[in-house]
């Protein structure tokens, strides 16, 4: 069977119409509102003394640190992967019966060089590098903390105990001090939200890393009242200006997944 020049089967008119729609379209217009960054996937810089480049992200990523003669860096303990034969390894404990009741680090590992260094989160999760130039004020979660540079340090600080209950961190969070470099990790990959002044986003509790800017504890909606026992369905309300680093896994959750399955075998 042959067809007139010219002759277009129903079908292809059909294919046309759809193209000649889809070009009519108007194209999709980005929210106006918070601005959302993905962390840099190859980032590197440098520091006093060294320098640094976070490879495997962003599930599985390390932290490889090269520093110089007398450079120092410090990182939570048991995060060293491997390191040079020339690094001074040397551990602390720093006792005190607030870190006993906060959860804070009861240790840490101190690195002194000439060589190299790779770091590696507990979890599956990527690595986030905090630039801390202490005009800026940074709280972290309690579990966030991987390595820092020696002039910056953390600080336990009370976030009130009613946040404490619902917040899905405990009654002490760290404040961030000192210039320098901080390195975080998370459960998962990691979003930047930058929110302007006045500007309100909200995040589910258990996935905080990091904040910069105020925040106060709401329900996510309504259920029953019994959810606020364990803080289940309850959300931080933040206002800007500043950031909110979250990550898109939650530790509280997957626990809970992984109890679920072993109870099932």
């Amino acid at each position: 069977m042959s067809y007139q020049q010219g002759y277009e089967h129903p079908l292809q008119q059909q294919q046309l119409k759809q193209h000649q729609y889809q070009q009519q379209m108007p194209a999709a217009q980005p929210y106006a509102g918070v601005h959302q960054h993905p962390p840099a996937q190859g980032d590197r810089g440098a520091f006093t003394g060294g320098n640094y480049n976070i490879a495997h992200r962003d599930t599985n990523a390390v932290l490889n640190l090269n520093l110089e003669q007398g450079a120092t860096v410090r990182s939570k303990s048991g995060a060293m992967i491997h390191m040079s034969g020339t690094v001074q390894l040397s551990g602390k404990v720093k006792f005190s019966m607030k870190k006993l009741f906060t959860g804070g680090e009861m240790s840490e590992s101190t690195y002194i060089g000439p060589g190299r260094v790779a770091l590696g989160p507990t979890l599956f999760g990527d690595i986030i590098t905090l630039h801390v130039d202490g005009r800026q004020s940074w709280n972290i979660g309690k579990d966030a903390f991987l390595a820092c540079t020696s002039e910056v340090s953390k600080k336990s600080e009370s976030q009130g105990l009613s946040k404490a209950m619902f917040s899905g961190e405990d009654l002490f969070v760290f404040r961030v001090e000192g210039q320098g470099i901080m390195w975080l990790t998370s459960f998962g990959a990691v979003d930047r939200l930058d929110l302007q002044s006045g500007e309100q986003h909200i995040v589910d509790n258990g996935h905080l890393v990091a904040w910069s800017c105020n925040y106060k504890i709401e329900k996510a909606g309504s259920g029953a009242m019994s959810g606020i026992k364990t803080g289940e369905g309850l959300v931080c309300r933040f206002t800007g200006p500043g950031s909110v680093y979250v990550q898109t896994r939650n530790v509280d959750e997957f626990q809970s997944f992984i109890q679920a399955s072993a109870g099932t075998t």
